[in-house]
């Protein structure tokens, strides 16, 4: 099976290509540097460069993987949740080609092809679902936190999200008041790695509450207010890497016990992580430190698999395809706030 997929969720527009399994390419057009000077994502901009990015990036993605458009046996695409004109972009170009070839078409869930993208691996990237089992699925970005039980391949099902700010929202408005460019949580990363995460003390919300929900607006507020109340401390370079270190110490330390008592208490073997904060090198040395100790299975995304990206679109799009799973009518419109059942 060759499937084409598109992801185009927020400010990344990628497109994949897919065969049985194998990713054959996986280009990626980033468009961090536009939105560098707004200190976010602005969602007009991004979806200009979407459809300016999208052609390029599609035959750049059909030359690396040496594939004709002819020779497609199905068209993916994210289908939500995400940016609603960022998403109608490459929905609406996926419903097209498969129109156009007269191949079948699947819009795909941004946060579940999240969950199966830890099994993605190797180099090339190929799918081991050979190895899969039964897992609790940490998946930790800029606009969502959520644990998930998977209890097969295709079945799942929601433990505990955010109830407010992510995680990831976390790392960038913290970055934010501290001066630090866009995007702030790869900036507090490197700076917390020479900070002492041990210098200052921040909460850490829902860590004692036995439930598996997250909640970091309150961590957020409390740097704010830590931070108006020793305005000096913002001069010193050695202060603001302690800054970010604990800081980061107190949103890992929350995502790793709470993965782990979820773990503990459905009684699963395997751990698995992804989503653009698994970049952060905190969370991942913690998080194999904890299942090492506990005698866990550790399955982390690879970090180019963490980001937005299509190939985990055109994966999943393929088992699903695979298990029997009927096609996407191609009359349907984006789901923009499409949660994960």
């Amino acid at each position: 099976m060759l499937i084409l997929a598109i992801e185009s969720s927020c400010d990344e527009t990628s497109v994949a290509i897919v065969r049985d399994g194998a990713v054959l390419s996986n280009a990626v057009s980033s468009q961090i540097k536009l939105h560098e000077e707004y200190g976010g994502v602005v969602p007009e901009l991004a979806t200009r460069e979407h459809l300016k990015n999208f052609m390029p990036t599609a035959q750049e993605a059909l030359r690396i993987a040496g594939v004709e458009t002819g020779e497609l046996d199905a068209i993916a695409a994210t289908r939500g949740p995400g940016l609603p004109p960022a998403l109608m972009i490459g929905l609406k170009a996926a419903q097209a080609m498969a129109f156009a070839l007269g191949r079948p078409f699947m819009g795909i869930n941004h946060h579940e092809a999240h969950l199966y993208s830890p099994w993605i691996v190797g180099d090339p990237l190929h799918a081991d679902f050979e190895n899969f089992e039964p897992n609790i699925s940490l998946i930790v970005s800029g606009g969502h936190t959520m644990l998930v039980h998977v209890e097969r391949e295709l079945k799942h099902h929601i433990l505990g999200g955010t109830i407010d700010d992510a995680a990831g929202e976390c790392f960038d408005k913290t970055a934010k008041l501290l001066g630090l460019p866009y995007p702030g949580g790869p900036q507090m990363d490197r700076l917390a790695q020479e900070g002492d995460p041990g210098a200052y003390e921040f909460p850490r919300p829902l860590l004692n509450q036995q439930n598996d929900d997250f909640s970091f607006s309150g961590l957020k507020t409390s740097v704010r207010y830590f931070l108006e109340k020793n305005p000096d401390l913002m001069e010193d370079r050695k202060t603001v890497c302690d800054i970010c270190a604990s800081v980061q110490a107190a949103i890992v330390d929350v995502l790793v016990k709470k993965t782990l008592r979820a773990a503990k208490r459905l009684g699963v073997r395997c751990i698995t992580a992804s989503g653009g904060v698994t970049c952060n090198s905190a969370l991942r040395r913690e998080l194999k430190v904890a299942c090492e100790k506990r005698g866990l299975k550790l399955r982390l995304c690879d970090p180019q698999l963490s980001t937005d990206n299509a190939a985990m679109i055109g994966v999943l799009a393929e088992r699903k395809l695979i298990a029997g799973e009927p096609a996407t009518d191609l009359d349907v419109e984006i789901k923009a706030g499409w949660a994960l059942e």
